[in-house]
């Protein structure tokens, strides 16, 4: 075995792109190790790639890592998102909820946070965030919660977090379910509990530039057996394999259910990456460090940007570095960002901004009144990000990023 993986490890060496990316500064560079590739070709090899036993493996992994005993894989965080709605409303789940029960969402969210509650037949209602989280506290909650009001997604955008501790603990409180979207968080600790793990349902992503990557794919976590045995049978037709003994009918359906399955193949690829997560967070914390220091020591720096700070009381796991323009700079951010683009640095929006700006919002008559939603507009008026390598960046590569960011001033 070996030898053979030695073999194929010159091959795969031989054949990988000397360079992935023709961009200068991509969102990620060079996001699959030799081995990563190794584990997955290994896999192919086998003939073997559809969900099986490494798969299930890999949730043991996850679940010891993150310290969760319920993880289920699926083919992606979206499809996370989904089963955590749908086993809240499902005839199995004790205290389920009904048609039209009305779910908190921010109004800073990413599509798939936002449909499965208008799928699964909830009513969501758009909710602010704060400046300096891009999440919404515990204060922003307590106004915005009512007697209709039985469940809220929070989403723990690039790393970052609210209080989370106090609003758990409020909500249960209320008895309203908490998901907690954390497909760009993981390996983030707030007061050494990781994201993911406050919620009754906690969702992670393993796209391509989060955290870790198996290309696609994803992970839901939950508190007890019960909630666990309705996400695995949704995840795969509603069947009964695998949480059942019964043995008289391996084709016993004891619940709707998706396809929402992954491979194999992406569960080893995942498993090995997360065997450096913490090694890929302190490059990625000490990269951010290093481009806030040489913008903020540059004699050209004036206060060009705000940055995001994370919570006094989290350990980051940092997907991306967002940036504030400076509110005497906005008319000039789509020349800006056009001109980063241009010169190979790869931005992207603040998730989606203000979601409610989104054309699919008046094609489903979603309600909502943007008055109260001033800092979520403020954040997409001036917001966007860039990547954080998971590779040391090199003093000439961090230097040409600031020098083209405070170029601000000559666009």
């Amino acid at each position: 075995m070996k030898n053979n993986n030695k073999f194929l490890l010159k091959i795969i060496k031989k054949y990988s792109p000397k360079i992935l990316d023709t961009k200068k500064y991509p969102l990620l560079e060079n996001a699959f190790s030799n081995y990563d590739i190794l584990k997955g070709v290994n896999v192919l090899l086998s003939r073997r790639i559809t969900m099986s036993q490494i798969t299930k493996k890999f949730e043991k992994e996850f679940g010891k890592f993150i310290g969760s005993k319920y993880c289920l894989m699926v083919n992606s965080g979206s499809s996370a998102n989904l089963l955590a709605f749908f086993a809240l409303i499902n005839p199995k789940k004790k205290n389920r909820l009904k048609t039209g029960d009305e779910c908190l969402v921010p109004a800073v969210c990413w599509s798939t946070s936002l449909w499965p509650i208008i799928q699964s037949g909830l009513k969501p209602r758009f909710i602010d965030v704060e400046l300096n989280t891009f999440s919404p506290s515990l204060k922003i909650i307590k106004k915005s919660i009512n007697k209709k009001t039985k469940a809220i997604i929070l989403i723990n955008i690039l790393g970052n977090c609210s209080e989370m501790d106090s609003i758990r603990d409020f909500l249960n409180k209320k008895k309203i379910y908490l998901i907690e979207d954390t497909c760009e968080a993981l390996g983030s600790r707030y007061k050494n509990k990781y994201l993911g793990t406050f919620g009754n349902f906690g969702t992670f992503s393993f796209y391509y530039s989060h955290q870790i990557t198996s290309g696609e794919g994803g992970m839901i976590i939950c508190k007890n057996q019960n909630d666990y045995k309705i996400l695995h049978s949704l995840r795969a037709h509603g069947w009964d394999r695998g949480i059942s003994n019964s043995k008289n009918n391996s084709f016993n359906f004891i619940n709707s259910g998706f396809n929402l399955r992954p491979l194999d193949l992406n569960a080893a690829i995942a498993s090995n990456q997360l065997k450096r997560l913490n090694k890929f967070k302190k490059i990625r914390s000490d990269n951010r460090n290093k481009i806030i220091k040489n913008l903020q020591n540059s004699k050209k720096w004036n206060n060009q940007f705000t940055f995001f700070e994370p919570n006094k009381n989290l350990d980051a796991s940092w997907f991306g570095l967002p940036l504030l323009i400076n509110e005497k700079y906005i008319f000039k951010k789509n020349k800006f960002l056009n001109y980063l683009n241009k010169n190979g640095i790869e931005t992207r929006p603040i998730l989606s901004g203000n979601f409610t700006n989104q054309s699919s919002i008046k094609l489903y008559k979603i309600n909502y009144n943007l008055k109260h939603l001033k800092n979520s507009q403020e954040i997409e008026n001036r917001g966007f990000f860039i990547g954080l390598p998971t590779q040391i960046a090199s003093l000439k590569k961090i230097k040409n990023l600031t020098s083209s960011l405070l170029n601000i001033d000559k666009i």
